[in-house]
């Protein structure tokens, strides 16, 4: 996609309206998480900021929704990808579109951004 997004709603447009139901819920499921997100587009993808930092971006593709938590995070969560038999690399996860979203492991690993940023900090 050689576009240049301005929002989330133009990416999300893109997209069948299956997956774009589930970028919304993950967009949701996100904010429910910490309430003082931006929302951005960085590297062509729906992003969020917390405290003016990258917290996590994620994309849609033709048969899952790609979480990239940043490097370091994978590292922690391999264990728990593997156990779930998702596809990832040393940067991204994938989420099946033909699944639910794994929302229990998607909070631990937003909340453990927040904690990196957040520790970082100070």
């Amino acid at each position: 996609m050689k576009n240049t997004f301005k929002n989330f709603e133009e990416y999300f447009v893109l997209f069948p309206e299956e997956t774009q139901q589930k970028l919304e819920q993950f967009r949701e499921f996100i904010h429910s998480l910490q309430s003082d997100l931006d929302e951005y587009i960085g590297y062509q993808m729906p992003a969020f900021k917390y405290n003016d930092k990258p917290l996590v971006y994620f994309a849609a593709y033709k048969n899952h929704i790609g979480f990239y938590p940043l490097p370091e995070v994978i590292i922690q969560f391999e264990k728990a990808f593997k156990e779930r038999k998702y596809n990832f690399s040393k940067g991204a996860v994938q989420f099946p579109l033909n699944e639910d979203l794994p929302l229990d492991l998607i909070q631990k690993i937003v909340q453990f951004r927040i904690m990196e940023i957040d520790q970082k900090k100070s």
